[in-house]
């Protein structure tokens, strides 16, 4: 299990939701390629509203409903981890934006796993 405490670099990747890598949703991809370089975590936030780089505004209100609203990836580790993993993203990433923010982290703690006990 990753260790996480003090400081460290967030990483938001700013992407459409109908945005593709292989037939695959990118968040998609970036989450688990973010989980196979060992990370220490990564979570997707679907936007209702937003607008980027092309100015056109997305948005869940019923009379302008969007099939692309705006979706956020963000990844919290260490900095060393975060900016070897930027190449990945620089592969990925067509459109969109992808910021690092440095950040203090107070309390990182998992579940524990339950462990299968034996059958009798």
């Amino acid at each position: 299990m990753t260790r996480l405490n003090g400081s460290a670099l967030r990483l938001t990747i700013f992407v459409g939701e109908n945005d593709r890598w292989h037939h695959r949703p990118l968040f998609t991809e970036i989450v688990h390629r973010a989980h196979a370089a060992g990370l220490a975590g990564a979570s997707v936030f679907k936007g209702i509203e937003g607008f980027g780089a092309s100015s056109l505004i997305h948005t869940t209100r019923l009379l302008s409903l969007s099939e692309d609203l705006p979706v956020a990836i963000v990844i919290v580790d260490t900095a060393e981890r975060v900016r070897g993993f930027l190449p990945q993203l620089d592969e990925l990433v067509g459109e969109g934006l992808v910021m690092l923010d440095e950040v203090e982290v107070h309390r990182y703690t998992g579940r524990e796993r339950q462990r299968k006990e034996p059958e009798a």
